[in-house]
């Protein structure tokens, strides 16, 4: 048993040698040296406990990955039994039964088309992937083919932080410092409808903003290898979604124009939006289609990059042709990640994960609704158990709050303090709880929001 005393030194340490020691990802450094550092140690369900025995509830599903809650008994066991067999084997030359098996796993439930999956370690590598294989496809597909170098993406898009995912982003935030090394990409208008460009509004509209993709896409089509779209939902954008019929409609104009169509469903796959995928919800089917965070159930890092076969087929031929797919990386379908995916999908089918999901989100829509009636919400975007909360200085004008008044990071540190594990996007606040979670705790994660917001911009 471990003194008081001790447990307070040991604590001491841990909070003295985190700001030694680590650089966190997406944080100003220069503010978190002069805070109490927030140390995770345990986790139960859907909660995190931290050194001090102190609970949260986990309300961005540790950053949109935890599907099932923390410490699963069949993924802890999945994992517990690969172990005992290998940890790691590459798939260079060699193949591993859990990867196989849950490729097979995979294809059998993506969009209708994907046959073939080629395993990486984090969203940003699988959107890189996909941009590598469109490229190289075009490429070996015929000298009339050649000029398809190009991509087009979207305003607002976040593909990830490899420098080709970060060249086919559209947040100034994330991405301007970074120019000098990018590859220049045509960028279409992203349906922000809240703050719409044109200053229109759905439905009266009709999707302006896509016959402005429509018209690029055909004047470039030629130069065009691939279109890349965060299906449904833009997240790290602040959850923006996208009206009804224009991803089906995008899919469209790319088969029109022959140019393939790339889905990130790293943020919205695996249960987000109500369904496996996203893109389930208007019937679309990609050519290409990158997947990564929740694949695991939010256990260990694993990404695949699923393609049609006719994709597959253009690169097989001699060795001589050098048509080989050169791209790859070290923990390549390691078997302990895939054994927890498995895991995490066979949870999907025993507990009809989906199937039970249809009225959290319908009470989670309902217990929304009350938002709109604090004077600094300006809009709740909503598709499933994904959700993004804007916050305006001024409702009818729809004024921003000011980067330097870090309002998105006062409300967080608010909810942190009534029990709540929660993370803005700037001026928006996410709720991505996990899937497992109950009425309950969904009830609780939406009062502490609630609370948090009405606390620090109603004072």
């Amino acid at each position: 048993m471990v003194s008081a005393d001790k447990l307070k030194e040991r604590n001491q340490r841990l909070e003295e040698e985190d700001k030694t020691y680590i650089w966190h990802p997406f944080t100003q450094m220069k503010d978190w040296i002069e805070e109490q550092p927030l140390i995770i140690e345990k986790g139960k369900g859907c909660y995190l406990i931290d050194i001090y025995g102190n609970r949260y509830l986990d309300g961005v599903s540790s950053i949109w990955v935890n599907i099932h809650g923390h410490r699963r008994p069949e993924i802890d066991r999945a994992i517990s039994d690969q172990l005992k067999k290998i940890s790691h084997s590459t798939l260079l030359g060699l193949s591993s039964t859990p990867a196989i098996r849950l490729g097979r796993k995979l294809v059998e439930i993506a969009p209708k088309g994907l046959k073939k999956v080629f395993y990486s370690d984090n969203g940003s590598t699988a959107v890189e992937i996909g941009l590598k294989i469109a490229l190289q496809y075009w490429q070996q597909k015929g000298e009339k083919f050649k000029g398809k170098t190009k991509f087009i993406s979207f305003t607002n898009a976040y593909h990830g932080d490899t420098l080709g995912s970060v060249s086919v982003g559209g947040i100034d935030l994330f991405h301007q410092i970074f120019e000098p090394l990018l590859f220049p990409t045509f960028k279409a208008e992203y349906p922000y409808c809240y703050r719409c460009s044109q200053g229109k509004g759905y439905p009266l509209c009709d999707l302006a903003c896509l016959e402005q993709a429509r018209e690029m896409i055909k004047a470039h089509h030629e130069e065009i290898a691939a279109l890349i779209i965060e299906p449904l939902v833009q997240g790290a954008a602040g959850m923006i979604v996208s009206p009804p019929d224009f991803l089906r409609r995008l899919r469209e104009i790319c088969t029109e124009n022959n140019i393939l169509m790339i889905a990130d469903e790293v943020a919205t796959g695996f249960g987000r939006t109500g369904k496996m995928f996203a893109c389930e919800h208007e019937g679309v089917s990609p050519d290409i289609m990158a997947v990564a965070k929740g694949i695991t159930g939010g256990y260990l890092p694993l990404a695949a990059t699923l393609t049609t076969d006719e994709i597959y087929q253009g690169f097989l031929g001699e060795y001589r042709e050098k048509k080989t797919f050169f791209h790859g990386h070290s923990y390549t379908g390691n078997s302990l990640s895939c054994a927890a995916a498995l895991a995490s999908l066979e949870i999907f089918v025993k507990e009809k994960v989906l199937e039970k999901l249809a009225d959290k989100i319908v009470f989670l829509t309902e217990r929304l609704k009350k938002f709109n009636q604090l004077s600094r919400v300006g809009e709740v975007r909503q598709k499933g158990f994904m959700v993004g909360i804007e916050l305006v200085r001024d409702k009818v004008t729809r004024q921003e709050y000011e980067f330097e008044e870090k309002i998105g990071i006062r409300v967080t540190g608010e909810a942190r303090k009534r029990g709540l594990i929660i993370r803005p996007l700037g001026n928006v606040i996410v709720l991505m709880p996990p899937l497992s979670i109950s009425l309950r705790e969904l009830g609780e994660v939406v009062d502490i929001t609630y609370e948090s917001i009405k606390s620090i911009t109603e004072q």
